[in-house]
């Protein structure tokens, strides 16, 4: 298998080569030489992370057993509550904001013994695909720092794909995992919906969004997951999941021919269809076959999704309005509270998701929009429920482009929102998925998508370590 980043620090850790407090300040030096270009962290929590270091590193000395993600810098995403710290969603209306309590996938890795390295930039309420609708600046691509990292999770990406952090904490809502580790380079996975606690997530599409992880290499992805996954009595949408894998001689790949049509660029077509090849002729113990499927629905995949995206955006952030927490501009009347205060602390694409979400909720429109999106989301639901009694694995491009230049597309929404035209189908259906780095276009990195069956998470990473080891 391929070489683990995450587990070969443990090991280091343990046999006292290596201390916690020494790695830590590894990623602050990298974080000082590179975060002015790249813009990936918004706060560095050095004092807090060098006591947690410390306290690993205690553990050590008095032969205590530690976990795998024990005494690692881990970024955060800045939209993931840690109590006591400041967390504001990179939007304006919740600068100096401190969380009250911690997200439950915080309180496990704590337990854990986690070192909290940063919170990490992305687009303001996870709203966008380039990270640069934050209020607080663009996160550039490490690869070429004149091009986006993708989003929403952009700044967690680059932060692992520049070496600033280990590994880090995303949420994905439409591909905010996947597509900015496919622009990045790096492994990038989002759970089953239901599989991570979402308690403690600032949330944006609540029927869609999941917390998940990035990582050098799918193993380390998956150690991550495997310390926040499971039940939480705090979220009601969680389930315990007893997973078996069983091994396999023969793994068949659905390739769904809607994935490679008009649009998908060229070269990473020819890139992901190269990496068929070589896992096919992969010498192992264990043989893959490539079959075309088809998912017939997906073409209504990217409209269904924006239609339920807009709609709960709209209801979930009418908790920001200047009365309860977060930023507060005065004004004659308390409507003028609410018009001052969101009008100036949300930005642009918020403000545009916010107003169609309404639209979309409005008398008259509800039945027409809202309820048909759930009907279509159902169908999309059936198409892989479907394929997946003949498959094991669904493999496509995660993204259409390459990584594209700063200021390309900003202007342009619609443009913007086509980036996600591969990813948004697995959250409708609330599958696992991950990205899997497959190669370079243009010293650009493009990534592999690898679908799982609901709740088969672990049989997904099986496979996608296997593929790994096959592509390296």
């Amino acid at each position: 298998m391929v070489h683990s980043y995450i587990r070969d620090l443990h090991k280091k850790l343990v046999s006292k080569e290596l201390s916690a407090i020494e790695l830590l300040d590894s990623s602050h030096s990298l974080i000082e030489k590179q975060n002015s270009t790249i813009n990936a962290f918004l706060e560095v929590w050095k004092t807090e992370s060098q006591k947690e270091a410390r306290l690993v590193d205690d553990r050590i000395k008095r032969g205590e057993e530690i976990s795998m993600v024990a005494g690692i810098p881990l970024a955060v995403k800045d939209n993931i509550l840690i109590e006591g710290r400041q967390v504001t969603a990179a939007s304006k209306i919740l600068e100096g904001y401190k969380a009250s309590y911690s997200a439950s996938v915080i309180q496990k890795l704590k337990t854990a013994g986690s070192v909290f390295l940063g919170r990490t930039n992305f687009d303001e309420f996870a709203m966008g695909g380039s990270t640069e609708n934050s209020a607080y600046g663009a996160t550039k691509n490490p690869h070429d720092v004149s091009r986006v990292p993708g989003g929403t999770s952009g700044g967690s990406a680059a932060a692992v794909a520049s070496g600033m952090a280990p590994f880090a904490l995303g949420s994905d809502t439409g591909g905010s995992i996947r597509q900015p580790a496919a622009f990045c380079g790096v492994v990038g996975f989002k759970p089953s919906y239901g599989r991570v606690s979402r308690s403690g997530l600032i949330a944006m599409t609540s029927s869609f969004d999941q917390i998940g992880s990035f990582g050098q290499s799918v193993e380390d992805a998956e150690i991550l997951f495997r310390a926040i996954e499971g039940e939480d009595p705090l979220d009601s949408t969680t389930i315990a999941i007893n997973e078996v894998i069983s091994q396999k001689k023969e793994y068949i790949v659905g390739v769904p021919k809607e994935y490679f049509q008009e649009g998908l660029d060229k070269k990473i077509e020819e890139t992901i269809r190269g990496s068929f090849k070589k896992i096919e002729g992969y010498s192992a113990n264990w043989s893959v076959r490539f079959e075309e499927i088809s998912l017939p629905n997906m073409s209504y995949a990217l409209a269904c999704y924006y239609m339920i995206m807009f709609a709960e955006s709209s209801s979930n952030l009418a908790r920001f309005d200047g009365v309860r927490y977060g930023a507060r501009i005065e004004g004659d009347n308390l409507f003028d509270v609410y018009k001052n205060t969101r009008g100036a602390g949300f930005g642009t694409e918020v403000k545009r998701r916010i107003a169609i979400g309404t639209f979309v909720l409005s008398h008259g429109y509800y039945d027409a929009y809202y309820l048909q999106a759930q009907r279509v989301r159902t169908l999309i639901s059936q198409d892989f429920q479907k394929a997946f009694e003949s498959v094991d694995v669904i493999a496509t491009p995660t993204t259409p482009t390459l990584p594209f230049k700063l200021g390309e597309k900003i202007s342009d929404p619609l443009t913007l929102y086509l980036e996600d035209i591969y990813t948004v189908s697995v959250n409708l259906a609330g599958l696992p998925a991950l990205s899997l780095p497959v190669g370079k276009v243009g010293g650009l990195p493009v990534g592999l998508q690898l679908i799982g069956k609901r709740f088969g998470d672990y049989a997904l990473l099986d496979i996608a370590k296997r593929f790994e080891a096959a592509i390296a």
